[in-house]
């Protein structure tokens, strides 16, 4: 279970991927039924300034000590020039070693496989630096085409705002996609985009001023029981289809259907997770109109199939 979880501060800090950590993990929401963390900033130097990447500084309060037994050790971000402490590198093997889990955001991804926990394992970085990791450590498994990877243990994750997809999936899995959304809307981002997604669009943007399609995309995600697609959803957004899926693939990082098809997974682990109703109840709800479509996509996407995954999350009776 993810209780504890301890972010190692480290000169020059990345103060918007340690935001990142400090925004998912180390806010109290217990009023809105999130489960409390005991959540842990520490450095080898606790009580003192440390200067950040953007001119200021913070101060970790405690020491490297204190994230031992943690839950989860994360490194936000940070050089990709060693050398690195080698009692922050002996922190995370430690922490794989007795069972714990590790995180990185961005390029701290170059500490995690300084301390061997990339070797054999499927991994991401900002793409800037993924071909210097591939590079300098031959036996990790860089991706570049990817928001996030997780891989046993060790949880990855590309530049800056791919943390929080990495944080929320992590807390997705651990505590259920009901304490993952909430979590979401406090922050007012979404509450899922699939680790599979690319890290950028090859497509430029549009040159001349755009609406966004927010507006789009929150209608169709209470809309999921209905039948979409690209001429429907283009006349929506008062544009040509042509142009819809060229402003849809960059704004979004994926093509319409891939998002239709994943936001309708995650309708259907949130029905799943928190009701009883039977799969063919489930497939209609959440958009896939019938139990085999629902269990091919679902089976694609999360790697179970739906009766699985609900055992996993809840004691209650199963319909199959």
């Amino acid at each position: 279970m993810l209780r504890t979880i301890a972010v190692i501060a480290q000169e020059p800090v990345a103060t918007f991927e340690l935001g990142v950590l400090c925004e998912v993990f180390g806010i109290d929401r217990t009023d809105d039924g999130v489960p409390a963390f005991d959540f842990r900033v520490c450095s080898s130097r606790p009580g003192e300034a440390l200067r950040t990447t953007s001119g200021m500084a913070v101060v970790a309060p405690l020491p490297l000590e204190a994230a031992r037994g943690a839950d989860l050790v994360a490194i936000p971000g940070g050089p990709v020039d060693g050398p690195y402490d080698p009692d922050v590198l002996a922190l995370l093997q430690d922490t794989v070693s007795r069972g714990g889990r590790v995180l990185s955001v961005c390029s701290g991804a170059f500490q995690l496989a300084a301390a061997g926990l990339l070797d054999g394992r499927a991994c991401a970085t900002h793409w800037r630096y993924a071909a210097k990791l591939a590079a300098e450590h031959p036996r990790a498994c860089v991706d570049l085409d990817v928001l996030y990877v997780e891989d046993g243990p060790v949880l990855t994750s590309a530049g800056t705002a791919a943390g929080i997809d990495a944080c929320l999936h992590l807390v997705r899995t651990e505590l259920g996609s009901e304490v993952a959304t909430r979590i979401a809307r406090r922050m007012v981002v979404p509450p899922h985009r699939s680790g599979g997604q690319r890290q950028f669009v090859e497509t430029p943007l549009p040159a001349e001023p755009c609406e966004s399609l927010q507006d789009v995309l929150e209608w169709v995600a209470e809309h999921l029981d209905e039948e979409h697609s690209i001429p429907s959803l283009a006349r929506r957004a008062a544009m040509s289809e042509r142009t819809f899926a060229r402003r849809f693939t960059a704004e979004v990082g994926t093509t319409p259907h891939k998002w239709l098809t994943n936001q309708r997974v995650l309708r259907a682990r949130h029905l799943l997770e928190t009701t009883d109703l039977d799969i063919e109840r489930i497939a209609r709800e959440s958009g896939f109109g019938a139990a085999p479509v629902l269990r091919h996509h679902f089976q694609r996407v999360v790697g179970v199939p739906p009766v699985a995954y609900r055992r996993a999350f809840t004691k209650q009776p199963v319909s199959a």
